[in-house]
């Protein structure tokens, strides 16, 4: 197994990023860091990877419902709402040009989806901006990732966070050569078996060894 040269970063999502961020911690003897709340109602938690011991612009985002959101029902994003237990989500890649990715992804016969803004707010207040390629409500794809473009703004992944080791990420799909297919088309490094579905598989290394994210 291999880390993407691309990858930007994993995002394990669960129905409380409370409860999310205390699993994280126990299993790897790291604590996330709160990293701040989105509009579409999410809130979440970060951890910079180093990648062969190396910090590097990567990192895991632990997501769950902003549990001070002002809007009520569902939250949908990254199919939330249907979780009971954490899971790695998706992934997002970071292409050298966003819009060159996406056409040629189109021409291949891959629809990316738009490229969205979306933003940020810190809990100090300071509110960060990017692009991204994906449908925001809805459980996705885990192993055809998403399209980021952080334009000027720095990649968390170099921030003041704490680290754990990614040693590797691997994917499982119903029909792997259409996976890789399409990874080809976005340029993505990702190995990927036959699987009865869809799923993505990391392992990080924290303070009290190996521990696998699925």
């Amino acid at each position: 197994m291999s880390v993407p040269a691309i990858l930007d970063h994993l995002v394990l999502a669960g129905p409380s990023l409370s409860e999310l961020t205390s699993w994280f911690t126990e299993a790897t003897g790291v604590a996330p860091v709160p990293g701040g709340t989105h509009p579409t109602g999410t809130a979440n938690a970060l951890v910079a990877f180093t990648v062969a011991g190396r910090r590097g612009p990567h990192y895991l985002e632990l997501i769950g419902p902003d549990p001070d959101r002002s809007t009520t029902g569902p939250v949908t994003t990254f199919g939330i709402d249907e979780r009971d237990a954490p899971g790695l989500a998706t992934f997002a890649v970071r292409p050298e040009d966003i819009e060159e990715t996406v056409a040629r992804a189109a021409r291949g016969g891959h629809d990316t989806g738009a490229i969205r803004p979306l933003s940020r707010t810190k809990p100090d207040g300071e509110v960060l901006s990017w692009r991204l390629t994906r449908v925001l409500e809805g459980r996705p794809d885990p192993v055809l990732p998403f399209l980021i473009d952080w334009g000027t703004t720095p990649n968390p992944g170099l921030g003041d966070l704490p680290t754990v080791e990614l040693v590797a990420v691997r994917g499982r799909y119903p029909d792997p050569a259409r996976a890789r297919d399409v990874l080809d088309l976005l340029g993505v490094d990702l190995a990927v078996d036959a699987g009865e579905r869809p799923a993505l598989t990391a392992v990080v290394r924290g303070v009290h060894g190996d521990v696998e994210l699925s």
